[in-house]
């Protein structure tokens, strides 16, 4: 592997300040750390990059000069960025603390901190960052195997992540119970669902529901009771 790609790989940290000495030191810090590091003199330089979106972590003064850290960072949170925030500041305080904290920041550090204290926000900041990728990623996959069904088996998929068993969907669905298993296991294939828990487990990520819920008696809803 070359050191451009290696370097490539490395999660890209992003600071905010307003303090040019504070952007070097953090920068000298970071870069010694194993990150690959951005820095800004204020929001406005930082929405006009593309780092952003490649970002596993956002070091952001509260106190920029005219600007709000914390304004930016509910504005960020608005426009559904995802990159997670650690706020520092050298006028903080506990109000501070509490709006930022509250408003999803992964740590609050008041200037002057130990440089441990920094990575150790960093870590749990770009941990955070791949989780959300991983999940981001994982709905992605799901999703898209999810566009390969057909209409009839997205209808068998909802019934069947409902509860319904073999014989309820095809009364459902006005199908015989072998062609319901055909639809059945085409989907599950297509799905690359290894048991119907799995297959559920991906019906809630994708919000999938049945048109009908089952009756209390385990029935469709609105179905003929089942024949002897």
């Amino acid at each position: 592997m070359s050191a451009e790609t290696h370097a490539s790989e490395q999660p890209l940290i992003c600071v905010v300040d307003d303090d040019e000495d504070v952007r070097n030191s953090l920068s000298s810090l970071l870069r010694s750390a194993g990150y690959r590091v951005n820095v800004f003199a204020g929001p406005s330089e930082f929405l006009a990059s593309d780092a952003g979106d490649a970002a596993s972590c956002l070091i952001l003064d509260i106190r920029l000069g005219e600007a709000d850290g914390l304004e930016f960072q509910q504005e960020l949170a608005a426009n559904d960025a995802a990159v997670p925030i650690v706020l520092i500041s050298g006028h903080g305080d506990i109000p501070m603390t509490v709006r930022g904290m509250k408003a999803g920041a992964v740590n609050f550090l008041p200037k002057p901190f130990e440089e441990a204290e920094l990575i150790d926000a960093v870590e749990e900041a770009v941990a955070r960052a791949q989780r959300r990728r991983s999940e981001a990623e994982r709905e992605n996959s799901v999703r898209v195997r999810y566009d390969t069904l057909s209409q009839r088996e997205r209808e068998v998929m909802g019934l069947v992540t409902a509860g319904l068993m073999n014989k309820q969907v095809a009364w459902k669905l006005s199908l015989s119970e072998i062609t319901v298993k055909i639809h059945r296991g085409n989907m599950m294939r297509k799905m690359q669902a290894r048991s119907l828990a799995e297959l559920v487990r991906m019906a809630d990520l994708l919000g999938v529901r049945a048109v009908h819920a089952a009756e209390p008696d385990g029935r469709p809803s609105g179905s003929a009771p089942p024949q002897s």
